[in-house]
């Protein structure tokens, strides 16, 4: 096989900024921050928005309120 082809397959902490909920996973994704997880290692820290504590589909309730469309919001500025 040839050598550096593939990306580095390394243990990385992701942290969903929404819940603060934390989990540890293998990727390919690496970080600048770093975060010492339960079993005392330190590992990359990925941020993300979103994720299954966090969802809608998983969590069975919506968390943000819904703006609606651009025709809604139209008419609610130029309500005439």
């Amino acid at each position: 096989m040839r050598e550096n082809l593939h990306p580095d397959y390394r243990k990385v902490v992701f942290h969903d900024v929404t819940s603060g909920y934390k989990f540890l996973s293998g990727s390919t994704m690496n970080s600048n921050e770093t975060i010492e997880w339960e079993d005392g290692n330190t590992y990359p820290v990925v941020k993300v928005d979103i994720s299954s504590e966090s969802h809608p589909f998983y969590t069975g309730e919506q968390r943000f309120a819904d703006k609606g469309g651009r025709a809604e919001r139209f008419r609610k500025k130029y309500n005439r």
